[in-house]
């Protein structure tokens, strides 16, 4: 392998490990926050009301938060310091701040006065009480979504800089608050009591994310000068570039209502049933797809010279991105399909989460691992369209993906069920599956737009094939040994769902990366240089 290509892959597995050690990090508080909530809540109306309540405020942070900033904010701002001209780049990133204010503020706004019309929209199926607290819930959780724009803001600046430990990590205290909340409250109060408690915890959880980033983005900016960049035409095409992401993200969020919407009038527990599973589902995704989009956008971004100099520049980390995810994603699909029970009931198996539930998570866990393949490759994808300053493209293709999404929903929601001689609730898995196959189409027409403009490659077809043969092997076999320890009268193992998990997960993984290292896959074989060289 010629030394720059080693250099490139180098560089990138680190990007993407500082990316992953922070997000991994925070996913692992949030599990921990997860379990804690489950053991309180269950899948009860009160969960319901919670998990409903805050997809709502959770609008600004996805339509104003990270996507939206990486995609036009990060490019520009690079190009800039690229270029050399600091004093304009300080100057951008302060009016970008000054006009994401300014929109926060007022959606934060007419979010809380709006909350009982919104309620009516997201969740029909909710009545009474638990309507009652949903309202409420909104109206807690949109100052927080509001303070949590700003820390996007924050990783933009930080990513731009290669730091990107912090700001992946700084969930970690969001977390820690709800989780504080969870602990202190939850012995002694109802559950609906216990979510308003919760709901507070997540905004003073929101501040401190925000407070621990800002003084790392105080030292790289130095002072910050707030202005709405008036004549700015670095400013105009940050905006002009956010657009096609806003409205990619809002249709990515109407789809996401959609789930929530069609679950509220599924039979009671749909709503955090589908929660607690993209909480699962959304972990790989985060450590691998995540990790390596975030890490690449901003090295794609300083590429320069003629435009093929630029085209083979992203076709090559193009391509080690797309090795490094499907790495580390096969196995988690083929570990999500065989093992989901030991993983659901390693989470959430405590208090008022029983076996029943963690059949019930398995399989919507189960259904959105059919599209996980698809979408973390397609972020990666979506981050070059980025570099090449093309937003448009994606939001075209996303357009696509929701449509199915919501028509597949539907069919599978309300429909499938019956027709395969199901329980109604099952139809919340259902939805996960179409979703699953509208992020397989969406996926299909970015590499192919990608193709036709740079000849954007593909992860090789013989690489693929060695990984599914690993990870097929060694979950086929980590099933064996979880049906060969003891169980109980009731099928349950008898070792309890930690031990368990730590014993069959540990053996799906070890025999998972020493099959690869037999079947010689480069991104095992290289871990030793790796370690020497650091």
């Amino acid at each position: 392998m010629p030394p720059a290509l080693q250099a490139d892959r180098f560089s990138a597995r680190r990007s993407s490990a500082l990316v992953g050690a922070g997000i991994l990090s925070s996913r692992l508080a949030g599990l921990v926050r997860e379990r804690i909530f489950a053991h309180y809540f269950g899948n009860s109306a009160a969960a319901d009301a919670f998990k409903a309540a805050f997809r709502i405020p959770n609008l600004l942070q996805n339509l104003f938060g990270e996507g939206v900033l990486s995609a036009s904010f990060i490019p520009v701002y690079v190009s800039l310091h690229a270029r050399g001209d600091e004093a304009e780049a300080r100057r951008l990133a302060g009016a970008v701040l000054a006009v994401l204010s300014l929109a926060t503020v007022l959606m934060v706004l007419a979010g809380v006065l709006a909350a009982p019309w919104l309620i009516e929209v997201i969740a029909p199926g909710f009545h009474g009480p638990e309507r009652a607290l949903t309202i409420e819930l909104v109206r807690i959780f949109f100052p927080g979504a509001g303070l949590l724009v700003f820390s996007a803001w924050c990783l933009g600046v930080l990513n731009s800089h290669h730091r990107f430990f912090l700001s992946y990590a700084a969930p970690v205290v969001w977390n820690g608050a709800i989780i504080a909340a969870l602990l202190y409250y939850g012995p002694h109060h109802d559950q609906f009591s216990l979510a308003v408690y919760v709901a507070w915890g997540t905004v003073a959880g929101s501040v401190l994310q925000v407070a621990v980033q800002w003084p790392s983005v105080k030292k790289l900016l130095g002072p910050i000068v707030l202005s709405l960049g008036r004549g700015s035409v670095h400013l105009r095409e940050v905006i002009v570039n956010a657009m096609p992401v806003f409205a990619g993200r809002g249709v990515v969020q109407i789809s996401a209502y959609v789930d929530a919407l069609l679950a509220s009038l599924l039979p009671t527990g749909a709503v955090a049933t589908l929660a607690y599973s993209q909480t699962l589902y959304l972990l790989p995704v985060s450590l691998f797809g995540m990790s390596v989009s975030a890490a690449e956008l901003p090295a794609m971004s300083r590429a320069t010279g003629s435009e093929q100099a630029v085209a083979d520049l992203l076709r090559k980390r193009l391509l080690i991105g797309l090795r490094q995810i499907s790495f580390f994603m096969l196995p988690s699909v083929l570990g999500f399909l065989i093992l989901g029970d030991v993983i659901v009931a390693a989470v959430y198996r405590t208090g008022a989460f029983n076996h029943h539930d963690v059949i019930y998570v398995w399989g919507t866990l189960a259904g959105a691992s059919v599209g996980l393949l698809a979408s973390s490759r397609g972020r990666l994808y979506s981050s070059t369209y980025y570099a090449l300053r093309d937003t448009r493209s994606p939001l075209n293709y996303a357009l696509i993906r929701v449509a199915l999404t919501t028509v597949l929903g539907i069919i599978a929601a309300f429909w499938l069920p019956g027709w395969l001689g199901l329980a109604p609730a099952w139809g919340v898995a259902g939805l996960t599956v179409a979703a699953g196959f509208a992020a397989w189409v969406e996926f299909v027409l970015l590499r192919r737009g990608l193709r036709r403009r740079i000849q954007a490659p593909d992860a090789p077809k013989l690489f693929m094939l060695k990984l599914t043969l690993a990870a097929a092997a060694a979950a086929a076999a980590a099933r064996a040994l979880l049906d060969a320890l003891p169980h109980s009268a009731a099928g349950l193992p008898l070792w309890g769902p930690w031990p368990t998990a730590a014993v069959v997960l540990g053996c799906f993984g070890a025999l998972y990366f020493v099959l690869c290292y037999l079947l010689r896959v480069p991104e095992i074989t290289a871990v030793p240089r790796l370690l020497r060289r650091r």
